[in-house]
């Protein structure tokens, strides 16, 4: 999953800093969900399914399917 996160951040152009900002997160916390040093709660996960308009099933790795 971190890389889907860094993956579909960095399609959007954005910085960890926006992103986090975003979904209301500290910026180093979200580096370590990217890199994987950390689980990302639930919570977060649904707010960047929705930014970013894909699938928790496609977040998590789950599914090849956006939607």
């Amino acid at each position: 999953m971190n890389l889907r996160i860094r993956d579909l951040r960095e399609d959007a152009d954005l910085t960890q800093k926006q992103i986090s900002e975003i979904i209301l997160c500290d910026q180093s916390l979200y580096s370590k969900y990217e890199r994987g040093e950390r689980v990302l709660p639930f919570d977060l996960a649904v707010k960047l399914a929705d930014y970013y308009q894909v699938s928790l099933d496609y977040l998590f790795g789950r599914s090849n399917k956006r939607k």
